[in-house]
């Protein structure tokens, strides 16, 4: 008995040595890197003012057509307020043959200018998203062309990942892919293929694949549903294709 105990023990050490070895040197699944991005939206000041209330921060998130700031406007408004009288009273003149159609009609279009330009004071949201970037405070003067808000829709977002071509055969369009963030291993994110670029480029300098860095490779682009924000702009994605 004692006999078998001294051979099943050294049997014993040397499976658990081979199972370390084993462990330590599988091959390991190879993550292909890229950067979280969404699609952006840059507001910018259409007319000169001062700026009148600021209602949302950054981070918040906003409706499309939601109000994001108001300006002042009072020289506008003066204007639009007066070109409205002239319009009316231009309305009166025209139906008494007192002024051409013609005179009517360059009153109509200062009416209507002064009131499109009255309502370039207030700011809204072309998208429902969420405020990246407020660059401006309540009561700064500001002049058309002035960036006000950055804006993205972070309920989807993508990345680019760049894969040589003996990879890129066994990719398709709408293929479904996985995911992971190096600070969160465990939470899988199932993103899929939607664009395969068609021309090789040469390795970006901030990604990873396992050809040597100078060697061609084609982007492919990977959106990815975000319905709990957490993944955001900036932020490294790994992503597991199928083996060949």
């Amino acid at each position: 008995m004692k006999d078998k105990k001294k051979i099943i023990i050294p049997v014993i050490l040397v499976l658990a040595a081979a199972a370390v070895v084993w462990w330590l040197v599988r091959p390991k699944p190879f993550y292909y890197a890229g950067t979280i991005e969404a699609t952006e939206v840059t507001l910018s000041a259409r007319v000169a003012s001062v700026i009148a209330s600021l209602p949302v921060q950054e981070g918040d998130p906003v409706l499309a057509g939601q109000t994001l700031m108001t300006l002042a406007g009072e020289d506008l408004r003066l204007a639009a307020d007066l070109a409205e009288k002239e319009f009316r009273r231009g309305q009166k003149l025209l139906a008494n043959g007192s002024i051409t159609q013609a005179a009517f009609d360059q009153m109509k279009f200062k009416r209507d200018q002064a009131s499109l330009m009255l309502s370039w004071c207030t700011i809204d949201s072309p998208v429902t998203g969420t405020v990246l970037n407020r660059y401006r405070e309540p009561g700064e003067m500001v002049a058309p062309g002035t960036t006000l808000f950055t804006l993205a829709d972070l309920s989807e977002v993508w990345a680019y990942i760049y894969v040589e071509q003996p990879r890129l055969a066994a990719l398709t369009l709408g293929q479904i892919v996985e995911g992971s963030l190096p600070e969160m291993p465990d939470r899988a994110f199932m993103g899929k293929i939607v664009f395969l670029r068609p021309e090789a480029e040469f390795t970006p300098k901030n990604v990873q694949t396992r050809s040597e860095r100078t060697r061609l490779v084609y982007g492919v682009k990977i959106s990815f549903p975000n319905p709990d924000k957490i993944l955001k702009p900036g932020m490294t994605i790994e992503v597991r294709l199928p083996e060949k």
